[in-house]
């Protein structure tokens, strides 16, 4: 169903009503009142029932309308493209060949976006009709919808959702020999990941507040940098106290364990000598359990209710600004930079394939790096624990 609506930047009245598959949008000059509401939402009656009889012609309502000039583009390159099959039909099949390459949460992840966003905006389409217009277009409209906290979808989160359109017009112009209308168009700019690591006074003091049954798990998530579906999927078989190694081989995602996310991921972290410390106070508490950090069930801890309960109390009580508590991985990062341990040691520590990442997330923290081991951490580590003592 249509709607009329009023521009706020202007005051003027316009229809809002699909046609073909696309969102249409028609401004007019008309002033909100009821009197024009009223004979517009007429007009839109009349355009719908004209719709359902399939006797609509846009260009007759609309000779000036943009929209009415991509229709005609649009006719002309659907009579060039030949048959194709209809986006949802193409993408449902696309989506099941895919299944088996992918992790449980990734197919979610995409199959949701297919429901949510694609779908709606290109179901009944023939997938090799679509154009970089429509493309253009789908993706400006992705822009007024509302985000976290009412401000809108974020760039990042607008890539997310284009991409496995990219990827299925892609798959479908090879198959059907067409040109993809996505060549050429490119993911928008992303701002540089917001980094707020703690200091090293700040942990020490966090540490030093926290309650006692989740130091050891603090103490782990900051000097490790392990992410928080890995260390809540951390079983104590993938814990190797001989060769002092945390085996990174699996996730918590989504209440289920799934194999950590790529090659990168799949690691071992070298156990500094708090980590090592903290392990074995906890396998006394969780030994007997097989998640190293459990909830009294012997179940992986839950995030939201961790962070909400525990983490944002204890850094409120601290005075310490607010951060999410994947900030504990960055500190890690950037306290492993500052003792002048090797990026590409680092890099492994982290689960990056490449030093890249490391560079353009951390470059302000990186100094001159020459050590290739973690000894260079484990002396930072001790030599301020001995100057806070001697200050003592």
């Amino acid at each position: 169903m249509g709607s009329v609506r009023v521009r706020k930047t202007t005051g003027k009245l316009f229809i809002d009503f699909r046609y073909q598959g696309r969102r249409c949008r028609e401004q007019t000059l008309l002033e909100d009142t009821p009197a024009n509401q009223k004979k517009l939402a007429q007009l839109l009656q009349r355009i719908e029932a004209e719709i359902t009889l399939d006797s609509f012609d846009y260009g007759q309502y609309f000779p000036n309308s943009t929209m009415s000039q991509k229709l005609a583009l649009h006719k002309a390159h659907s009579e060039k493209a030949g048959n194709t099959p209809l986006f949802n039909i193409f993408s449902k099949t696309w989506l099941d060949e895919m299944r088996i390459q992918w992790r449980a949460s990734q197919y979610d992840t995409v199959n949701n976006v297919l429901d949510k966003h694609l779908d709606p905006e290109f179901k009944n389409r023939e997938i090799g009709t679509i154009t970089k217009a429509d493309i253009l277009s789908f993706r400006s409209s992705l822009a007024e919808l509302p985000g976290h906290g009412g401000s809108s979808l974020s760039a990042s989160r607008i890539n997310h959702i284009m991409t496995p359109l990219r990827m299925i017009l892609n798959e479908a112009a090879d198959r059907y020999n067409f040109v993809s209308p996505y060549r050429g168009i490119k993911s928008l700019k992303v701002p540089k990941t917001n980094v707020q690591p703690f200091s090293l006074d700040e942990v020490w003091l966090i540490l030093a507040g926290v309650r006692d049954d989740f130091k050891n798990y603090y103490t782990t998530r900051f000097f490790t940098g392990m992410r928080t579906s890995e260390i809540h999927g951390l079983r104590w078989k993938n814990v190797d106290f001989t060769n002092r190694q945390i085996l990174v081989y699996e996730a918590w995602v989504k209440d289920k364990m799934e194999l950590t996310k790529n090659d990168g991921s799949h690691r071992e972290i070298n156990m500094s000598q708090l980590v090592f410390n903290a392990l074995r106070e906890q396998y006394i508490a969780t030994g007997k359990a097989d998640y190293v950090f459990c909830n009294r069930k012997g179940q992986p801890l839950n995030n939201a209710n961790l962070t909400d309960r525990v983490w944002y109390p204890l850094l409120r009580n601290l005075n310490l600004d607010k951060r999410r508590p994947y900030q504990t991985r960055h500190t890690a990062a950037t306290l492993w930079l500052a003792s002048g341990e090797s990026p590409e040691w680092i890099a492994r520590q982290m689960g990056h394939s490449t030093t890249e990442m490391l560079f353009r997330v951390y470059s302000r923290y990186v100094p001159n790096l020459t050590r290739n081991d973690g000894s260079a951490f484990e002396r930072l580590l001790t030599q301020h624990q001995s100057q806070v003592k001697s200050n003592d």
